[in-house]
């Protein structure tokens, strides 16, 4: 039994959760700008703190706070995911199929299944660079000649490589995925997204409660699933959740397939340019085992840390060269939770 004087265990993991939220929010901090950090435990936040907003071409800075909408970037693979998981338990969707895209009918790319998308394995020729718009395919599709119809960009480029062998992360492949899931859904090209909306907002995000969550979509009708998708801090945790109760929404209603976190977190390869791994439209954190991770641009994250009823998201500014303390950062609020018994 605890007395009054002994601090619990969940007491400490917070205090120390504190102490390193305090680092992260601190002026100047090595790995960038912090703007939203929330500790969701056992379905509980626990902890959440938030920052300033600088002032960037993609809108204005200011405060942040508990309502503030923030962009995912790439965590919207993850979301993507979840899109597709729900198709699946449909029947509308099979994965070991041919990717259903008309283009490619009676061409290589035909033995492209979605499943070779989800794993980042189409063989498609795709630059993903965030800096040089000189050789970047994905800056070309979202900001440049291809930005009205970036499913269609990225389905036009030629194969580098047979499909099914090769990782390579793109943008444009989790793209292709979303016109996929519009077709599978009646939206057609250049017209009404009726479909891609409803299964997003009506069928996941009010399940979950992601009450603020907005998806942004192209000229042709495309959810821009690769990277935009703006949400609350605690919008993001409770996305999380859902991964962290393996298809569950609060309430016990079944929103994915039985299995479909096994699915994201099952092992593809490993990102040759840094230290994590990679699953399917998920991350995975090596040193923690069955946890699995959205990631976005510029220091977006949500951790989902089951076998400690965890989820950390964190929303900011921090360069790719900056990263490393941030991450060490999200480790070591992990690390302050304990492993269930159970």
């Amino acid at each position: 039994m605890t007395s009054v004087h002994e601090e619990s265990p969940a007491d400490a993991a917070v205090r120390a959760v504190a102490a390193i939220a305090d680092e992260l929010f601190r002026p100047e901090a090595q790995h960038g700008a912090s703007l939203a950090l929330v500790v969701s435990h056992r379905g509980e936040v626990v902890l959440e703190r938030y920052g300033t907003r600088p002032a960037t071409a993609f809108g204005p800075g200011g405060p942040v706070g508990p309502e503030t909408g923030l962009i995912s970037w790439s965590m919207a693979k993850s979301i993507t995911h979840a899109a597709v998981g729900i198709l699946v338990g449909d029947g509308l969707l099979r994965l070991d199929a041919p990717a259903p895209v008309p283009a490619w009918a009676g061409s290589p790319k035909a033995r492209i299944t979605l499943q070779d998308l989800l794993d980042m394995r189409s063989g498609l020729a795709f630059v993903e660079d965030y800096v040089d718009d000189a050789i970047s395919n994905c800056l070309e599709m979202l900001f440049g000649a291809g930005r009205d119809d970036v499913a269609g960009y990225a389905a036009d480029l030629p194969l580098a490589d047979e499909p099914g062998t090769a990782w390579s992360y793109s943008s444009g492949t989790t793209n292709i995925i979303c016109r996929i899931i519009g077709d599978a859904l009646g939206d057609r090209s250049g017209g009404p997204h009726e479909g891609m909306t409803s299964l997003l907002v009506d069928r996941l995000f009010a399940k979950v409660g992601m009450s603020a969550a907005e998806a942004t979509f192209d000229a042709a009708g495309t959810f821009v699933g690769s990277s935009y998708v703006h949400a609350t801090a605690r919008d993001f945790a409770r996305f999380g959740e859902l991964y962290l109760r393996d298809g569950l929404a609060a309430d016990g209603t079944r929103v994915l397939p039985v299995g479909w976190r096994d699915h994201a977190r099952t092992f593809v390869a490993h990102d040759p340019d840094g230290e994590f791994d990679y699953g399917r439209h998920w991350w995975l954190w090596p040193g923690l085992p069955g946890a699995l991770a959205c990631h976005g641009y510029e220091g977006q994250y949500i951790v989902v840390v089951p076998d400690r009823e965890l989820v950390v998201v964190h929303l900011g500014k921090s360069p790719v060269e900056q990263r490393p303390p941030l991450v060490r950062g999200l480790r070591s609020i992990i690390a302050a939770f304990p492993v269930s018994a159970s």
